[in-house]
């Protein structure tokens, strides 16, 4: 597959606009397989650890289920003390143990970085399922997806952040991959809660433009909205979260003046930020975006396997 030459998924930086038109495309070709019946067996044989030392529920069962949908099989891990790092073990021996048993990795570590040294210490495919208040390259890859199944495109949307832009993960790796196509931000957040500069620093040189915004009301602009919650578990002071937890709430009240028909993402769990009376609306997509999640993984499995499936 010359087309794409990434074994490991760690940074959404990797990914230029080719690799993500390649990876769209790969991944309408492995939806429609998968709607046929005929997606079961690709993997085949392959062997999948389900590496997950921070809490999750979506990203562990989507990539599982991923596996499991293209015949492959897996062993999992999940939280500290069921495994032994609880014993004072390296994440590089730990790594270089699993080397030994499976084909491919799959790791969610509170730390930032540590999918880089997961990496580096195996020679098989490593794919970050989340690294602290870093990277969550997956998230963004099916999220992307998400905008371009629901609107038909990409180019020339109008897409509204709203929330923790600090601490979200989503929204880091998010925004890295969407800096390479024509899109407006509307970025909407507390002072305290912006975009670091150093996501700003990365979006110098491309075609995308954005703003700053306290107004939760600047997404009635847009075209899709993507809503994050508070970020509890990545504040130092949880007197902090407390003041900012509940700044913002969208509602149907809220999404039905829009101007637009925008449609509503968001990478779930949701707490107070977003009311479930969306739920019922035709453009809340965030249910939607889950399941797209998992033909995005399946794609992702095999292109980083080199195992092509057309």
């Amino acid at each position: 597959m010359p087309s794409y030459s990434h074994k490991n998924i760690l940074d959404t930086l990797q990914f230029s606009k080719s690799d993500l038109e390649f990876i769209v495309d790969k991944t309408h070709r492995m939806h429609a397989l998968h709607e046929s019946g005929k997606a079961f067996g690709i993997l085949n044989g392959k062997l999948l650890a389900s590496l997950f030392f921070e809490a999750s529920t979506r990203t562990r069962l989507s990539f599982e289920a991923a596996m499991e949908r293209l015949g492959g099989r897996l062993i999992s891990t999940v939280g500290f003390q069921f495994s032994s790092i609880s014993k004072g073990e390296t994440l590089y021996d730990t790594m270089k143990m699993i080397e030994a048993y499976v084909d491919i990795a799959v790791i969610r570590h509170p730390v930032e970085g540590s999918s880089r040294i997961a990496a580096g210490a195996v020679n098989i495919p490593v794919i970050n399922a989340g690294d602290g208040a870093g990277q969550h390259p997956t998230q963004a890859l099916l999220d992307l997806y998400t905008i371009i199944s629901e609107k038909g495109k990409i180019d020339g949307l109008n897409i509204a952040f709203i929330g923790d832009l600090k601490y979200g993960r989503t929204i880091h790796s998010l925004i890295n991959l969407l800096r390479h196509f024509p899109v407006h931000l509307y970025l909407i957040s507390p002072d305290e809660l912006r975009l670091p500069a150093s996501y700003k620093k990365n979006l110098e040189g491309f075609p995308m433009t954005w703003e700053e915004t306290n107004d939760v009301k600047a997404f009635w602009d847009a075209d899709v909205a993507y809503v994050t919650r508070i970020q509890e578990e990545r504040f130092p002071d949880h007197r902090e979260y407390e003041k900012l937890k509940d700044i913002y709430k969208v509602n149907k009240e809220l999404v039905l003046a829009s101007k637009k028909n925008t449609t509503i993402l968001h990478p779930l769990p949701r707490v107070n930020e977003l009311s479930t009376d969306v739920d019922d609306l035709p453009n809340a997509a965030y249910f939607r975006q889950a399941k797209y999640g998992v033909v995005v993984r399946m794609a992702l499995l095999c292109l980083s396997l080199g195992v092509d499936f057309e």
